[in-house]
């Protein structure tokens, strides 16, 4: 029998989004006023960069490269959207410059600095983990390519 706590978490695949600027890919679903990182649930039998590479087509119509994304880590946070629940995040880093467009449940997605306080909605996970990460990577020189 599953944990009480099973039914809290929500696990997903998401990625760290930089374009050759330095700049992040965020996006905010339908009816959402957060905007997080693409990515979603994970479905059962799929690993994290299968979840990752379907969800990235079905959002944003951008095929990943042949190759993995570099895995980065694992991530808990509050849920954006779901009160009272956590997601459970294995993300991956993406470079690219390769042209996108919101697609299924995504309202909008822009690009923004990591170094500029937002002037939007953020996502727990977003705020807490991937932006302070990408701001580490580009410090380091690591984050474009």
């Amino acid at each position: 029998m599953p944990s009480p706590e099973a039914d809290t978490v929500i696990r997903i695949a998401t990625a760290l989004i930089v374009n050759p600027q330095g700049y992040v890919l965020l996006v905010r679903k339908a009816g959402a006023a957060a905007f997080m990182q693409a990515g979603g649930k994970i479905d059962t039998g799929e690993t994290a960069e299968q979840t990752l590479r379907r969800e990235l087509v079905e959002e944003l119509s951008l095929p990943l490269p042949d190759g993995s994304p570099e895995y980065i880590g694992f991530f808990r946070a509050p849920a954006a959207n779901e009160p009272g629940r956590y997601v459970e995040a294995d993300c991956f880093f993406v470079a690219t410059n390769k042209q996108f467009s919101p697609q299924a449940e995504i309202e909008e997605a822009l690009w923004i600095d990591p170094f500029s306080p937002p002037t939007i909605t953020l996502a727990p996970l977003t705020r807490d983990y991937i932006l302070p990460l990408a701001r580490e990577r580009l410090e380091a020189g690591k984050a474009t390519s």
